[in-house]
C-alpha cells in the first residue's frame, strides 16, 4: 500500500519539520519518517474495518426492528443491509482480523459516531436503490459499499475530526489512503473467502530502503543541493524562493542524484505536484523550471548520469 507517492509526500513534510524543528538528529527523524508511513498502513486497515463496525451497528438495529415487529404482527425488515456478503466477508479476513486484535482502540469506542454514520447511510439515495433493487448478489454488495465509501465516508467531516483527535499523523493521510481502500473493496472476490489478500503495507520490497536513502541523502547533502539551486538560478529569483520550495527541490535533487533507474522527468513532475499542494499558487510552474535547470547543469558538469528525455 505504501507507495513511492505516500513516501515522497512524508519526506516532504518531515524534511520540512526537520529544518524547522532544528534537533539535527537525523537518526530521530529517520525513525519518525518510517513511523509515519507505518501509520498510515494503520489508517488503511482501520478504514476498512469502519465498514466492519457499520455493518455491526446494523444488525443491531435490526434486531430491535425484528423484535417491534414481531410484538406488532408487522412485516419483518429485510435483512439485506445487516448481511451485506461483501462487508461479511470482510469481517471474517484474516489480516484484518489480525490487525484488529493488535489494536488498543476499535470503532466500538466511537458509539454516536457509528450511529450517525447508520443514519446517513440508512438515509441515503444510495441506501433506497440497493434494498429496493431486485439484484440480489455478491458484486452488488460490493459495488454498494464502494459508493457508500465514496459519498459518505471519503468525504465526511465528522470522520476527518475523529481521526485527527485519534493520531496526528491520519490529518494529512486520509486523502491518499481513501484511494487505497476503494482500489481494495474492489479487487475483492466472493471465492477468496476470509484469504481474501488486502494490500500490503509497501508495494515494493525496496520502497523501505527507498524512504530512508532518499531522506538521508535529502538531509546529509543538503547543502550541496541548494549550492546547485543556487549555481542553476541565473535567469531565476532565488532569494525571494518560499522554503518549502527549497525543500522541495532539496528532495527532488536528491532523488535525481541517488537513484539511477528513476527518470529525471518522473521526478520533476513528482515533485512539481506536490508542490501544488504544499506551497504557493506560483511555485510549481517555478520548480518545473528551476529543477529542469539543475538537471541540465548536472548532467553537462557530468554530475549526474543521466538523461532527459525531450518532449515530441
Amino acid at each position: 500500500m505504501i507507495n513511492r507517492e505516500l513516501i515522497r509526500t512524508k519526506i516532504v513534510q518531515l524534511t520540512y519539520a526537520y529544518y524547522q524543528n532544528g534537533n539535527n538528529n537525523i537518526d530521530a527523524a529517520e525513525k519518525e519518517l518510517i513511523k509515519s508511513l507505518s501509520k498510515a498502513y494503520d489508517l488503511y486497515n482501520y478504514l476498512l474495518s469502519l465498514i466492519v463496525a457499520v455493518t455491526q451497528e446494523s444488525r443491531r438495529h435490526l434486531e430491535v426492528a425484528q423484535n417491534r415487529a414481531k410484538r406488532e404482527g408487522t412485516e419483518m425488515p429485510s435483512k439485506r443491509f445487516a448481511l451485506n456478503r461483501f462487508a461479511m466477508q470482510l469481517e471474517e479476513n484474516q489480516m484484518l482480523l489480525d490487525f484488529t486484535k493488535s489494536q488498543k482502540k476499535t470503532w466500538n469506542d466511537e458509539p454516536e459516531f457509528l450511529r450517525k454514520l447508520y443514519m446517513q447511510i440508512t438515509e441515503s439515495q444510495l441506501y433506497k436503490e440497493y434494498m429496493e433493487s431486485e439484484e440480489d448478489s455478491y458484486a452488488n454488495d460490493r459495488e454498494f459499499w464502494r459508493k457508500i465509501y465514496r459519498t459518505l465516508i471519503q468525504d465526511n467531516s465528522d470522520l476527518d475530526a475523529l481521526l485527527e483527535e485519534q493520531s496526528l499523523y491520519w490529518n494529512d493521510d486520509k486523502e491518499i489512503v481513501d484511494t487505497f481502500v476503494l482500489k481494495t473493496i474492489k479487487r475483492f472476490e466472493e471465492k477468496n473467502n476470509s484469504r481474501q489478500e488486502l494490500l500490503p503495507e509497501y508495494d515494493n520490497s525496496d520502497d523501505e530502503d527507498y524512504a530512508r536513502k532518499l531522506f538521508r541523502a535529502t538531509i546529509m547533502n543538503g547543502e550541496e543541493y541548494q549550492h546547485y539551486m543556487s549555481e542553476s538560478s541565473q535567469n531565476w529569483d532565488f532569494s525571494r524562493l518560499a522554503y518549502m520550495d527549497v525543500v522541495i527541490m532539496q528532495i527532488a535533487i536528491a532523488e535525481m542524484m541517488t537513484f539511477p533507474s528513476i527518470p529525471i522527468t518522473v521526478t520533476i513532475n513528482e515533485y512539481v505536484d506536490l508542490a501544488k499542494i504544499y506551497s504557493t499558487p506560483q511555485s510549481s510552474r517555478y520548480i518545473n523550471g528551476m529543477l529542469d535547470a539543475i538537471a541540465r547543469h548536472l548532467i553537462d558538469s557530468n554530475k549526474l548520469m543521466k538523461h532527459i528525455d525531450e518532449k515530441k
